[in-house]
C-alpha cells in the first residue's frame, strides 16, 4: 500500500492503518508531517463516475469557502482519482485531507452542540443549493429516503416477525402520508448521511463532516430527517433533541410547513432503511461489524418513535420552526356534532371522552397529540393498523368484492385455514358480518336441528345485539331497562369460584355448579334445544368457568337432544394463551362455535362453525344467504389475521405476557386490600375491586381507577354486574413492558387513593 501511495501521490507514508468501511476500503495514512485519508473502490465505470462527482462537490464547496470538509489531493498527474491494482483487482483510489475532531458519537451531547449541528447543516445545504452535477442527480440510491421502496425487498431478512411488522407499518405510512406530497417538497443535492460517525466535533461545536459518498439529489428536508435520526436515536426524549437541531437549522435555512408535515414519517423511513439494509447485509456478510454499528440504536428509536403520536411530533416541529400548532376542534364540539346526528343511547368511554385520529399496534393517537397505551381493545386482535392486515384489505378491494353466489378462491382458502384450527368434528363454517349475527344464526340452526326452542344460558352472559341474541344475553335482558327473561330461556348460575358458593377450583366446584345446571335441564317441562356460554364470562366480570364445568354439563345437554354452543367472540384466536380456543381449557368440544370481533382485526366479520350433522339439518330448510358474509375482502383480511397470529407467535405472546401481567397484578393484590380477585387467562384478565377486605363491590373506586388510567394515557375498562371489575384485554402484540407500565400506574393511583 505504501508503494501505491508513493507512486500515485508522491506520499512517503510511515504508517497506514485500515479503517472501517461498508462498500469501500478506507485507510488512515500518516507521514512525518501530515495525515490523509486514502480510499479505494472496486472498479466499475459507474463507481468512477460517482467518485469523480463527489470530488467535484468537495472542490466546489472548498471554492465556496467551506473549510470543514475534506480536500481532494491530486495525484502526480494532477488528477483526483487513479486506477491501481490491489491484490490482482483493479481499483479506483483517491486521497483526501484529514480532518481533526471527535465523532459526534464520542462526545457528550448538549444543547449547544445540537444548535451548532443544525446551523452547520443549514450552511452546508445553502452552499449545495448552488451546486449541480448530473451524475449525482441521476443516481438512484437505496439510502435515499425518496427511494424507500428499494429497501422493501429486504424486509424478509429481518429475523424477528414483530420487528418486521413495525418496519412494514412505516412503509405503509410513508405511502399514505408522504408519497402524495412529494411534488410539493423542495429538492436539492444534499450530503444525505449526517450520521454520528460522519459528523466531527471540537469544543462543543460541529467542526466538520466527512463521507460525501451518499450525496444525492433528493428532498431537502431529508437532510434534517437523517441528521435527527442519528443524533436522537439513543435519546429517551427524541422530540426534545430533534427540536434543537430543527430550530437552529431553520434560523439559517427556513423549513416549509409541508416539510414539517412529513418529517415524522421521513425520520421513520430512514430508520427503516437502516435496519433493512443491516438485515440484508447480515444475511449476506454477517462478519462486517461496521454495517451494524447503528442497528441497535435504530431499532430502539423505531420502537420509541411508534409510541409518539405523529400529531405531537408535527406540532413539536412546528413550534421549533415558529409555526403555530395545529389545533383540532374541542372535544365538546365533536360530542355536540355526534349528538346532533346520533342517539345518546350510543355511549362513549370515560368521563372525558377521547377524540381518536390514528392507531398503531398497541397504541392509539388522539387528535391533540396524546398517545394512549391500549390495554383494553380486543378487536384489533393482532394490533391496530397491522400492515399485513391493511395490505390484504387494500389489495383485495382493488381487485374484487362480491358475494358468495360467485366463486372465488379466498372463500375456500380462508374456510380451509380457519377450520384447520378446529377438531375434525367442527368442519362446516357459515360466514356473517358480526358475532351478533353468528349468535342469531346459531340459535336458528340449533332450533331446527334439535326441534326445541328452549335455550339454557349463563347468568351475566352476553352474546350480541340482535333481538334473538339479546334474548339469550342475561347481561341485557336482566338490566333494569331490559325486557326481562323470555319463557323459553333457562338461566344457569354463573360458576364463579370467587363470589359463588363453590370456590374450590380443583374440579369439585365445576362439578357442583354443573350439577345445579343439570337439575334445571332435568326439571324443564320441554327439552333444551341449546346451551350457550362463553368460556370466560366477560360481562360477568371476566369470570372463567369453574374447572370441569362444561365437561360435566355438556353430556346432559346432548343427552336430551340439545346443542352445545360455545361463544369465542372474545376468547378465541389464541387470546387465552394456553389454548387457541377458550373452550379447550374445559377439555370439551362444542357442537357450534360463534366467532366475531377480532376475527378480521376490526373489519366487520363473524362466523359460525359447526358439525356436518347440524349443517345437514339446516340445509333442508330455506336458502341461507348473507350479502356481505364471506366476501373476498373480508376473507383476505381474516386470512391475514390467522397468518399474523402464527407468524408472530401471538398465542405464545399472550401466554407469556399474560402470565407476567397476571403475576404483577396479583402482587398488587397482596399490597392493596381493595383488590379482591385477579382472574382470567392470557391477555383476557379481570381485577375485582372491593371495599377493603370485604366482598362488597367498590364501583366508585373501579370507575376512578379506570378514568385515572385514561388521564395517564392508558386505556382499560370496567365490567361485571356492578361495574366493579377492571377488564384488560389488549391487542396480542402487548408486551411485558406494556403490562408493567399499566400495573405501575395502577400502583401509583392506589397509593394516592390510600394517602387521601
Amino acid at each position: 500500500m505504501k508503494t501505491i501511495l508513493h507512486e500515485q501521490f508522491g506520499i512517503n507514508a510511515i504508517k497506514v492503518e485500515k479503517l472501517s468501511g461498508l462498500d469501500n476500503a478506507n485507510y488512515l495514512v500518516e507521514t512525518l508531517t501530515e495525515k490523509y485519508i486514502f480510499k479505494t473502490y472496486p472498479y466499475t465505470q459507474d463507481t468512477l463516475t460517482l467518485v469523480e462527482a463527489e470530488n467535484n462537490a468537495l472542490l466546489f464547496l472548498q471554492n465556496e469557502g467551506q473549510r470543514s470538509i475534506q480536500t481532494p489531493i491530486p495525484s502526480k498527474n494532477q488528477r483526483y482519482t487513479a486506477l491501481v491494482n490491489i491484490n490482482g483487482q483493479e481499483c479506483i483510489c483517491r486521497m483526501l485531507s484529514y480532518l481533526d475532531g471527535k465523532f459526534l458519537v464520542e462526545v457528550p451531547h448538549t444543547k449547544k452542540l445540537f444548535q451548532s449541528f443544525g446551523k452547520f447543516l443549514a450552511q452546508l445545504d445553502l452552499k449545495l443549493q448552488e451546486f449541480t452535477d448530473y451524475r449525482i442527480a441521476a443516481r438512484k440510491l437505496k439510502w435515499d429516503i425518496q427511494h424507500l421502496h428499494l429497501s422493501k425487498k429486504y424486509l424478509e431478512n429481518i429475523p424477528k416477525n414483530k420487528d418486521r411488522s413495525i418496519v412494514h407499518y412505516y412503509f405503509k405510512q410513508y405511502e399514505e402520508n408522504v408519497l402524495p406530497f412529494l411534488p410539493e417538497l423542495r429538492t436539492a443535492i444534499i450530503h444525505n448521511d449526517a450520521n454520528e460517525w460522519n459528523v466531527l466535533v471540537a469544543q462543543e461545536e460541529v467542526s466538520g463532516i466527512i463521507d460525501f459518498g451518499d450525496m444525492t439529489h433528493t428532498f431537502l428536508i431529508n437532510e434534517l430527517a437523517i441528521a435527527i435520526t442519528y443524533a436522537c436515536y439513543d435519546k429517551d426524549n427524541p422530540l426534545e433533541w430533534a427540536s434543537i437541531v430543527l430550530k437552529s437549522y431553520h434560523e439559517i435555512l427556513a423549513v416549509q410547513e409541508i416539510e414539517l408535515e412529513v418529517l415524522y414519517y421521513l425520520i421513520a423511513a430512514r430508520l427503516c432503511i437502516s435496519v433493512c439494509i443491516s438485515a440484508n447485509t447480515r444475511a449476506k456478510n454477517g462478519d462486517n461489524e461496521y454495517a451494524f454499528v447503528s442497528e441497535k440504536n435504530a431499532w430502539q428509536m423505531l420502537y420509541r418513535w411508534l409510541a409518539i403520536n405523529p400529531i405531537a411530533a408535527e406540532n413539536c416541529f412546528r413550534e421549533a420552526a415558529g409555526f403555530p400548532a395545529k389545533n383540532p376542534p374541542a372535544v365538546e364540539k365533536i360530542i355536540e356534532k355526534r349528538n346532533k346526528y346520533l342517539s345518546s343511547i350510543l355511549s362513549v368511554s370515560y368521563d372525558a371522552p377521547i377524540y381518536m385520529k390514528r392507531a398503531a399496534f398497541q397504541y392509539m393517537y388522539d387528535a391533540y397529540g396524546n398517545t394512549y397505551l391500549d390495554a383494553y381493545n380486543n378487536i384489533p386482535h393482532v394490533g391496530h393498523s397491522h400492515p399485513k392486515v391493511v395490505e390484504a384489505g387494500q389489495r383485495q378491494m382493488a381487485k374484487l368484492n362480491t358475494n358468495t353466489r360467485y366463486l372465488y378462491d379466498s372463500l375456500n382458502e380462508y374456510a380451509e385455514k380457519l377450520l384447520s384450527k378446529f377438531p375434525d368434528s367442527l368442519n362446516k363454517v357459515y360466514f356473517v358480518n358480526s358475532g351478533s349475527s353468528a349468535t342469531d344464526l346459531a340459535l336458528r340452526m340449533a332450533n331446527i336441528h334439535s326441534g326445541h326452542e328452549n335455550v339454557m344460558i349463563m347468568e351475566h352472559g352476553y352474546h350480541g345485539n340482535t333481538l334473538a341474541a339479546i334474548d339469550v344475553s342475561y347481561y341485557k335482558f336482566n338490566n333494569p331497562k331490559g325486557r326481562g327473561k323470555k319463557e323459553h330461556i333457562l338461566v344457569a348460575p354463573i360458576p364463579d369460584t370467587y363470589r359463588g358458593k363453590y370456590t374450590n377450583d380443583n374440579g369439585s366446584a365445576g362439578r357442583s355448579y354443573a350439577e345445579e345446571a343439570i337439575k334445571l335441564v332435568e326439571n324443564s317441562e320441554t327439552p333444551i334445544g341449546a346451551f350457550i356460554s362463553e368460556p370466560i364470562i366477560g360481562c360477568g366480570g371476566q369470570v372463567p368457568l369453574a374447572k370441569g364445568y362444561l365437561k360435566h354439563l355438556y353430556p346432559a345437554i346432548r343427552k336430551q337432544g340439545g346443542i352445545c354452543i360455545d361463544d369465542e367472540v372474545q376468547t378465541g384466536f389464541g387470546r387465552t394463551g394456553d389454548h387457541y380456543w377458550g373452550y379447550e381449557a374445559q377439555e370439551i368440544i362444542p357442537d357450534m362455535v360463534i366467532l366475531g370481533k377480532p376475527m378480521a382485526n376490526g373489519h366487520p366479520m363473524g362466523a359460525l362453525v359447526c358439525t356436518s350433522e347440524i349443517s345437514a339439518s339446516f340445509e333442508n330448510g330455506v336458502e341461507f344467504f348473507s350479502s356481505f358474509g364471506g366476501n373476498p375482502v373480508s376473507c383476505e383480511i381474516a386470512l391475514s389475521v390467522l397468518e399474523v397470529i402464527d407468524e408472530e407467535n401471538l398465542q405464545e405472546n399472550a401466554k407469556i405476557v399474560g402470565e407476567y401481567y397476571k403475576s404483577i397484578l396479583s402482587g398488587l393484590q397482596k399490597r392493596y386490600p381493595c383488590i379482591g380477585d385477579v382472574r382470567g387467562s392470557g391477555l383476557y384478565l379481570g381485577v375485582e375491586i372491593v371495599k377493603d377486605n370485604s366482598m362488597v363491590p367498590d364501583t366508585g373506586l373501579a370507575h376512578y381507577i379506570k378514568n385515572e388510567l385514561r388521564n395517564r394515557h392508558i386505556l382499560i375498562s370496567t365490567d361485571g354486574p356492578n361495574n366493579s371489575v377492571l377488564k384488560t384485554k389488549p391487542p396480542l402484540c402487548f408486551s411485558k413492558e406494556d403490562a408493567f407500565k399499566t400495573v405501575e400506574q395502577v400502583d401509583h393511583i392506589l397509593k394516592i387513593h390510600y394517602k387521601t
